[in-house]
């Protein structure tokens, strides 16, 4: 069952949901969830990734651009180049509720493409995002602005809490680790 706004307002006030909500979500949601905004660009630097069955490393990444609510800040999202994006807010899942995110329709009507994913039960941290301009044009995306929707799912019967490395907002692992 997809959790309602009004409930989601109660659980961001009684258990820390989501950190560092904009004041438009936490008196004014829209739909079924909580728009959440972009908080850090990063571009893939330099080495390469790696998936193995056991191990795995990700590139590097650089530092484009990071939020800060005393200026506005333009960023060109280029065609073809590819793009790691960070929340500003932090999710704080407890064990029966999963997020999944969704892109604002914005990006794909401008040809740029959100890759998105899941919050596990139990991940606590910032969420991190592919962003690519497929499009042939290039696209202006304003630190802060509003990015991907959250919509949050309560889970019905056992589960396990998310063990993974990336707990707490990690975007990358330039060495090679062992997975958990």
């Amino acid at each position: 069952m997809i959790l309602g706004t009004d409930y989601l307002l109660e659980l961001v006030s009684s258990h820390n949901l989501v950190e560092n909500l904009s004041q438009r979500e936490l008196e004014n949601p829209e739909g079924a969830g909580f728009d959440l905004r972009v908080g850090k660009i990063q571009i893939l630097s330099k080495g390469g990734g790696y998936l193995g069955i056991e191990e795995r490393r990700t590139a590097d990444v650089e530092l484009i651009a990071e939020y800060n609510a005393d200026e506005v800040q333009p960023v060109t999202i280029e065609p073809h180049r590819y793009y790691l994006v960070t929340t500003i807010e932090k999710v704080n899942l407890p064990i029966n509720i999963l997020a999944l995110f969704r892109p604002r329709s914005t990006l794909y009507r401008s040809g740029v493409t959100l890759f998105t994913g899941n919050a596990s039960p139990g991940y606590s941290g910032e969420l991190s995002f592919g962003l690519i301009n497929v499009g042939p044009l290039p696209f202006t995306l304003e630190m802060g602005a509003r990015i991907v929707h959250a919509m949050f799912y309560e889970v019905k019967g056992g589960t396990n809490t998310y063990r993974g490395q990336w707990q707490g907002g990690r975007t990358h692992a330039s060495d090679l680790e062992v997975q958990v």
